[in-house]
This record gives C-alpha cells, sequence and structure tokens, in this order.
C-alpha cells in the first residue's frame, strides 16, 4: 500500500519502507524536509514500537534525520552520482531485514547516489561497531568514501534499518544485476507471518 506523505495514518500496514527519490529535490541536506512530512511523526512512532522500518536511498537520509538512526549521509567523495552493481558483504543477519541472509554473506545489488557517504563521530562509530549494528559493507571498492566502508546500518533493536544501495532493484532476474537483494524483503515477510 502507498502511503501519502501528508497523511499521518500508516493505514493499519505492518511494516513500512522509505524509498529513495531525492525528496524535495534535495535541495536542502538529504532527507532534511522529508522528515518534518506529516506521515513521519506516526512512523518514527510506530519504529519506536518495534514497527519494522526499512529506509533505503534517500530513505535513510530520512531515517538519520529522523533521529531513528545516527549518523548523516552527506556528498560522495568523489562529488559525482555513482550509478553501478556495488559487491556488499552483510555483516548483521539478525535484523527485521536481513534474517534471511548469513553473517558475512556476500551479494551484488545497485548504488545510485550523489549524497551516499555515511559519515558519523568516532564514538558513534566505534558504538555501531561494538553493538553489531553495522548492516552491510561496501566490498572492493568503497565507492562514496563512506566511513568505515557502511553501507547500511540499523538501531539497537534491529527493526529499524537504513541501506544505501538499492535492494529493491535486484529481486528479479529480468531486471537487476542479481536478485540477491530479495532476502531484504523476504526476511520482513516471514517476520510478520511468524509474529
Amino acid at each position: 500500500m502507498a502511503l501519502w506523505h501528508r497523511d499521518k495514518d500508516l493505514h493499519q500496514v505492518d511494516a513500512v519502507v522509505l524509498p529513495g527519490g531525492f525528496s524535495y529535490g534535495d535541495y536542502l541536506r538529504c532527507g532534511a524536509i522529508s522528515r518534518f512530512s506529516p506521515v513521519m511523526d506516526t512512523v518514527i512512532e510506530q519504529a519506536r514500537l518495534g514497527m519494522p522500518v526499512l529506509g533505503i536511498c534517500n530513505g535513510f537520509q530520512v531515517l538519520c534525520e529522523s533521529h531513528l538512526l545516527p549518523g548523516a549521509l552527506t556528498r560522495n567523495d568523489s562529488l559525482h552520482f555513482i550509478c553501478r552493481d556495488q559487491k556488499l558483504r552483510i555483516e548483521n543477519a539478525s535484523t527485521a531485514w536481513t534474517r534471511d541472509y548469513s553473517a558475512d554473506q556476500e551479494i551484488v545489488v545497485p548504488l545510485k547516489n550523489g549524497e551516499g557517504r555515511f559519515v558519523a563521530d568516532e564514538h558513534v562509530l566505534d558504538e555501531l561497531e561494538a553493538e553489531g549494528r553495522v548492516v552491510a559493507r561496501y566490498l572492493d571498492l568503497n565507492p562514496n568514501g563512506s566511513y568505515r566502508d557502511i553501507a547500511g546500518i540499523t538501531n539497537a533493536a534491529g527493526n529499524v534499518v537504513g541501506l544505501m544501495p538499492h535492494p529493491e532493484h535486484a529481486v528479479e532476474p529480468l531486471t537487476g544485476p542479481t536478485t540477491e537483494g530479495l532476502g531484504f524483503f523476504t526476511s520482513v515477510l516471514k517476520q510478520l507471518v511468524n509474529a
């Protein structure tokens, strides 16, 4: 079900995916304006109560701006938009969105961003590492200068995940480089069915 950003009602959905898409043209900080859309008040409230929430690309930026996840996403260190198939390693296979993967599994999904560089202070980075909250890391090449090669993180409860690459573009053999992004979606479906 599609949710309208000005509608505070989540219409009884069981999970929320905040997609990529250059919200408000990314004219300010990415996701900074979207964070104040009325629907986000309800998403924040429900995420804090345990609802699974996945932010992809611009959605990851919105989750950081909403303080559901720490850190920020800034301009790629190359200052160029990047569009490529990207190798990742799944670091945390215990979140609502990654249970269908195994720890250290390598996957390939598309990456498309101009402001995808994950940054945070050393204390936050150390905390993410110590608590196993890094969900995915870039392999072979860090395409955007993300600190510690971080491609995605989770909150402490494991129900909120932010991911810069696009797993939704790797779910069909006809259109994706692989179908290896499908695990993000089958993971949450299985959790919701078994809840």
